[in-house]
């Protein structure tokens, strides 16, 4: 199978790139930036692309794709190539694909994703199939990766009836507000060590729902106009209290236990369970996403998770890498790509 300089490992420019091809650089392999023209500064100011390939739009990809598959590249997915490419494009794909391609389409079907999270045995927030009955306060997301994009809140079913007019022909899920402490738990399960791997949590800065939330209520009155919303802007690490690991590592555990049962061989690679923590201590999971995140960004230099379990820098990037790199040596790259 060779060696990792005998590789590369590629991804498009955008939401987690640049940890991506620091690792891959950081394991001894060739890194390729795929950017969509004009915005491929980033890469090379940074220095973390040996190469990279300019399209004019992500939805271009399939166009240099031979390109990658002829530089012996892996490609790795993260929250911009469902975004921009879609998820019937994503599973086309030639190139070497790191991830399971079958696990795709129960991440961005909110209804399929409550579906794996009930079998795994999480906390999920109640869904309300019919908005007639809202008798709580709600928040609407729509399907897919969309960084929160459009996400609304609701507190009655005339309330909803306004605001989903702006959203046309979008697939949405009507889930309870569940107030606490977002938390969102970054993952990595090996298949070829079988070990679950906790690498970091964080929580996010979004607009404009967190900026309403640092001015007094008398004055929040006097936006009453404003409707909150929830794009993320960024990310902020998070270390949780030592009592709550044990909660945190079982749940990841058995989302990738109940993901063998759904998508065979199952989840493996970097996934992260987007939740809240309630006053009483308990984790509340309204998403799953099966892929890198970016509220890994933090941690180009690894967090204080990942330095308890590596004498190095580890970041989810680097991790992923790794994972390859020890596929390659093993002569098992076709356990981890697709």
């Amino acid at each position: 199978m060779g060696q990792a300089k005998e590789w590369s490992i590629a991804t498009l420019g955008s939401h987690s790139a640049l940890q991506i091809l620091k690792g891959a650089k950081d394991e001894g392999f060739r890194a390729i930036a795929v950017c969509e023209r004009g915005k491929e500064r980033p890469y090379q100011l940074f220095r973390v692309a040996d190469e990279i390939i300019l399209v004019d739009s992500f939805k271009d990809f399939p166009k240099v794709e031979q390109q990658l598959i002829d530089k012996h590249a892996v490609v790795i997915p993260h929250g911009s190539f469902i975004a921009h490419m879609g998820i019937d494009e994503t599973e086309r794909m030639r190139a070497r694909y790191y991830g399971n391609k079958a696990i795709l389409r129960w991440e961005s079907d909110r209804s399929m994703e409550r579906e794996w999270l009930t079998k795994a045995r999480i906390d999920i927030p109640h869904i309300f199939d019919d908005p007639a009955r809202i008798d709580r306060p709600v928040i609407v997301k729509f399907h897919g990766a969309g960084g929160g994009k459009g996400y609304f809140l609701a507190k009655s079913p005339a309330d909803f009836a306004q605001k989903i007019e702006s959203h046309p022909g979008k697939k949405y899920q009507i889930q309870e507000y569940i107030i606490g402490v977002p938390i969102y738990i970054h993952y990595f399960f090996s298949r070829l060590t079988g070990e679950l791997e906790i690498m970091g949590f964080d929580k996010r800065y979004e607009s404009n729902v967190d900026s309403i939330g640092r001015i007094s209520a008398r004055d929040q009155m006097a936006l009453a106009s404003v409707d909150p919303s929830y794009v993320v802007v960024g990310n902020s690490p998070l270390v949780i209290r030592e009592s709550l690991l044990p909660k945190a590592i079982e749940m990841g555990e058995s989302v990738v236990e109940a993901s063998r049962g759904i998508a065979p061989p199952g989840l493996f690679g970097p996934f992260c369970l987007e939740g809240v923590l309630t006053p009483e201590q308990r984790f509340v999971i309204f998403e799953i996403s099966a892929r890198i995140v970016a509220g890994t960004n933090p941690y180009v230099q690894g967090s204080p998770y990942t330095a308890l379990r590596y004498d190095e820098p580890m970041s989810t990037g680097r991790r992923i890498a790794r994972d390859i790199k020890e596929a390659i040596a093993q002569g098992r790259l076709d356990l981890v790509t697709q």
